[in-house]
């Protein structure tokens, strides 16, 4: 087949908000629109939709009142499929269900011109099923925008075994020249972008549906801990919780992972019209259906729920002398408190807290701190080359290495020295706090309290309460967490908590689509950054972890949970085993210059 000509006008098949904002790029670029959309009054919606879109465009000095003149101009609507004649590009953004896409395109098939692409935006349902029942499968591919369309860089360029390479080639000049970054992917349920954020959107799903945690401290934990621009509750609020149902049974139907199994909470909502915001009711309530603002319902959590009746702290007790534990003296030290940093020895302690203080240093000469502030802290901490320097501390929290018997041999020597009512705290990511607690004799005043790398900057704090924990103690550190910044979510005491639980499987399943050849890393990394709105992708997140680190959580996550799925993909395994660790050896996923 010869190369096809460029695309002067171009269908859109659909125009939701999907349909809507891709009518919106493709006008803005110069092309000549056909939106076609059998509802009258959501026809008028997109018109007025796009007249609002670019008048603030003019209003913002991104384009001249000609300019969007002219674009206006570009963009007519029908009710008929037959006015996509004359398109030489048609993209459908119909219902996500195979039969009505199948039939769209089946009559799209038999009125368009002979040379036109028939593009499908489909994001769980098969490419190739659909091309197959097109005259031109040559001529079908896969075209998936993210939401919203105008604003997301984001466009996966899905080939199946029929497309010709010639079509693909055209169609991601032409996403190119709409200030796009195209990826290419193969034809599979979710693609690149989808087929990671779904299983791990269902995770997070089952995780409220077991009432392990709380939606607000679900949504919290994955924007504060990971820097995601929101929450995975909320965000199936906004994708519509049916549509991830379908994307999920698509891609369970291909897997057969049990990740991918839709979680039962998912149909329930759906079944009974909770479908989201579009709804005005999902995971959350919402002011009218379409609203973005979420109003108070039967599970919003009262004002300052759990943050009166603990024990009063006034001074704190870190042990450890790595970066973890220095940067939590540091978070305690600028809020006030009397800290001892106690390490092995004297040497060490002193190190750590001269670390302590060049770390201050930086925030004064970035102006975060003033010199007065800085002395202050730094004044407020003692060096201590043993733990009996913990003797009259309100609150001891352990920052050493994670392996179960040197955290247990330290509880052990904490419940010796730390006076009675003292909360006794451990920052493990992975081990399980009630086997650190049941090394003292008093369980009770024990909990965990995870802190985020690094320290000072991390506002996030998981609280993991134990069967054993004793409420007032889960209170004073809730009390605690609030006078030094840190937002505190609460969660029960099972490999992962919240964050990693729902982070590390996610970069798992990012290992088996490289390792199964389906895409790169760096198209996923793209992927995943520019249609996620991810602040890493997940493959350079792997490298500043550590592969090791990684594989050593997933190991852990496999061995609770018992989920084929969850078990740690051969490829980690193997770069762990070659001893490429990521960026602190240089190389890992990537390869990085040596300091």
């Amino acid at each position: 087949m010869d190369r096809p000509r460029p695309f002067p006008t171009v269908a859109i098949i659909g125009l939701g908000t999907m349909g809507t904002g891709i009518a919106e790029v493709v006008a803005r670029a110069g092309h000549e629109v056909i939106g076609i959309e059998i509802d009258d009054a959501a026809a008028r919606r997109a018109v007025a939709a796009l007249e609002a879109s670019t008048a603030r465009a003019v209003q913002r000095e991104r384009i001249t009142e000609s300019e969007r003149g002219d674009i206006l101009a570009r963009f007519r609507t029908f009710p008929d499929l037959q006015a996509a004649a004359d398109a030489d590009l048609v993209i459908e953004v119909v219902t996500e269900h195979f039969e009505i896409k199948r039939e769209v395109l089946t009559a799209l098939d038999a009125i368009v011109k002979p040379g036109a692409v028939l593009a499908t935006g489909t994001n769980a349902l098969s490419v190739t099923g659909l091309a197959s029942h097109t005259s031109r499968p040559d001529r079908v591919l896969g075209l998936h925008f993210f939401a919203p369309a105008p604003a997301m860089k984001l466009v996966e360029v899905v080939s199946t075994v029929l497309t010709s390479p010639e079509t693909t080639d055209a169609v991601t000049d032409l996403v190119r020249s709409f200030g796009k970054e195209p990826v290419a992917v193969g034809d599979r349920p979710g693609f690149i972008a989808d087929g990671l954020l779904f299983g791990y959107l269902n995770q997070a799903a089952a995780m409220y549906e077991a009432r392990y945690a709380t939606r607000e401290d679900i949504d919290a934990a994955m924007r504060l801990g990971c820097g995601l621009p929101m929450g995975p509750l909320a965000l199936l609020d906004l994708i519509g919780i049916d549509t991830a149902q379908t994307v999920l049974e698509a891609m369970y139907e291909a897997s057969r992972d049990r990740l991918h199994a839709p979680a039962p909470v998912l149909k329930q909502l759906t079944a009974a019209g909770l479908k989201g915001r579009k709804a005005g009711r999902g995971f959350y309530t919402y002011e009218a259906p379409g609203s973005a603002t979420v109003v108070p319902d039967a599970e919003t959590p009262a004002e300052a729920a759990g943050a009166a009746g603990g024990r009063p702290v006034r001074s704190v007790g870190v042990a450890g002398s790595g970066t973890m534990a220095t940067g939590i003296a540091e978070v305690f030290a600028k809020a006030g408190y009397e800290v001892v940093l106690a390490a092995r020895g004297q040497e060490k302690a002193d190190k750590a807290v001269a670390a302590l203080a060049r770390s201050l240093d930086r925030s004064v000469a970035k102006g975060r701190l003033s010199q007065e502030q800085r002395d202050a802290a730094v004044a407020r901490v003692t060096a201590a080359g043993s733990l009996d320097a913990f003797a009259d501390v309100d609150l001891a929290v352990e920052a050493v290495a994670e392996d179960l018997p040197v955290k247990q041999q330290l509880f052990a020597t904490l419940d010796k020295v730390c006076k009675p009512g003292a909360v006794l705290a451990t920052t493990t990511s992975s081990l399980p706090v009630v086997a650190v607690a049941t090394a003292t004799t008093r369980p009770r005043d024990v909990i965990g309290m995870h802190f985020f790398n690094p320290a000072p900057a991390m506002k996030l704090v998981e609280v993991v309460r134990t069967v054993l924990t004793a409420e007032e103690v889960r209170a004073t550190v809730h009390e605690v967490c609030g006078r030094i910044g840190k937002h505190a979510v609460d969660c029960g005491d099972r490999a992962g908590f919240i964050v990693n639980a729902l982070l590390f499987p996610y970069l798992n399943n990012a290992v088996k689509m490289v390792q199964e050849h389906y895409a790169t890393v760096e198209d996923i990394d793209s992927a995943m950054k520019l249609g996620g709105g991810y602040p890493m992708g997940p493959f350079e997140l792997l490298d500043v972890v550590g592969l090791d680190v990684s594989l050593a959580i997933e190991q852990v996550l496999h061995k609770e949970f018992r989920d084929p799925g969850l078990a740690p993909a051969p490829l980690l395994e193997h770069l762990v085993s070659a001893g490429c660790l990521g960026r602190k050896t240089g190389r890992g996923f990537r390869e990085y210059a040596r300091r």
